[in-house]
């Protein structure tokens, strides 16, 4: 009998590591507390941006190990997942110089272009000083990206369980026993929990060293424009035509041109959030827009709320203690890095040690 793995989360973590798992042929059972296609939490909606460029070289290597994943999953459900419209990066001199430095070390193609050029190519989209282009990045689908996940992981032969809410996990020796809301008891191998914006309530007491999660609700908004499909995804990075902590993201979607300021909304608790749109923060998001993406309609905006989770540095939580393997800490930017991060946690359930830099308390020797 193949060991039996519990996922406790069907976001985009939760999902990925099920699909993993599931084609390693393990017995894997996945809970999700909300019905399929919900937006409770952080995997829901039509776009997140996929990008290969980092400052990082550590997570310039982490993208290009999801890229072939992406085209895999969309060859194994037949959903197309991933548009490469390519990405503009645009601020100070030193935020694209240092991607650019990042990419062409790892052999990716950059572009320098400058704002009228940009203006020339996207006419609907204003440069801030510098500019970096980069072909290997664009769209991806968050709803479908989360089905095809599940469907792979069904094929493999999971149990993919919605509406059912996990209310206790408990380490038993080298298992875990699992409690639902309905009062149904597991005993498990192992857990990998990626409870998304759940996961500071979910880990407390049940393993140690997990830095400090922040939960935010932020306030993205979709911009009515022509040919929304057609933009390539950007990033104004702070410190040039941007005061400091304000980079604001973007990217063409089915629902128009989303753009949204990174970061910056207030703690929540996602049980009892209220969803009411901050109205100061989409006035600023308005005004980004009448200045900086002369192609939206920037009367018009579709407003949309979503959670954050992040840890103090913005690194992830991809460890393992005992039966438990924990992912958290990825709203903002770790939706691209999905397929990869689900390997990662297989392995960790298959004893594999993952990254130093994502454990959980003080690193260990890498």
């Amino acid at each position: 009998m193949p060991p039996h793995i519990v996922v406790v989360g069907g976001g985009v973590m939760g999902s990925a590591a099920a699909w993993h798992l599931a084609a390693r042929g393990r017995q894997v059972t996945l809970y999700e507390q909300f019905p399929p296609g919900h937006d409770r939490g952080s995997s829901h909606g039509s776009s997140r941006i996929f990008r290969l460029a980092y400052p990082d070289p550590f997570y310039v290597a982490l993208a290009v190990r999801a890229l072939p994943q992406w085209r895999r999953l969309e060859e194994r459900t037949g959903r197309r997942l991933l548009e490469l419209t390519g990405a503009v990066d645009h601020g100070p001199a030193e935020a694209t110089e240092a991607l650019r430095q990042a990419l062409t070390a790892a052999g990716r193609p950059v572009e320098t272009l400058t704002p009228g050029q940009v203006a020339e190519r996207w006419p609907g989209l204003r440069a801030d000083t510098t500019v970096l282009f980069h072909p290997e990045a664009g769209r991806l689908h968050a709803d479908d990206a989360v089905t095809a996940f599940q469907t792979a992981a069904r094929e493999h032969g999971a149990s993919v369980r919605h509406g059912i809410k996990v209310t206790r996990l408990t380490v038993r020796g080298e298992r875990v026993e699992v409690v639902t809301e309905g009062a149904e008891t597991v005993v498990a191998d192992a857990a990998v929990v990626a409870a998304g914006g759940w996961a500071p309530g979910r880990l407390s007491g049940l393993v140690t060293g997990v830095p400090a999660l922040r939960v935010t609700q932020e306030q993205p908004a979709h911009f009515p424009a022509a040919n929304p499909l057609d933009w390539p995804s950007f990033i104004h990075h702070a410190g040039a035509g941007l005061p400091p902590g304000s980079g604001v993201y973007g990217l063409g979607s089915v629902d128009g041109v989303k753009a949204g300021f990174h970061g910056i909304g207030p703690v929540v608790d996602p049980d009892h959030r209220d969803r009411t749109v901050d109205a100061r923060a989409l006035g600023e998001l308005r005004a980004y827009a009448e200045r900086w993406l002369p192609g939206v309609d920037h009367t018009a905006p579709a407003a949309v709320t979503c959670l954050y989770t992040t840890t103090p540095d913005h690194d992830f939580v991809i460890d393992r203690q005992g039966p438990l393997t924990v992912l958290a800490g990825f709203s903002g930017h770790g939706f691209k890095f999905a397929p990869a991060i689900g390997e990662l946690a297989a392995d960790l359930v298959d004893g594999v040690p993952g990254p130093a830099r994502f454990a959980l308390g003080p690193p260990r020797a890498a």
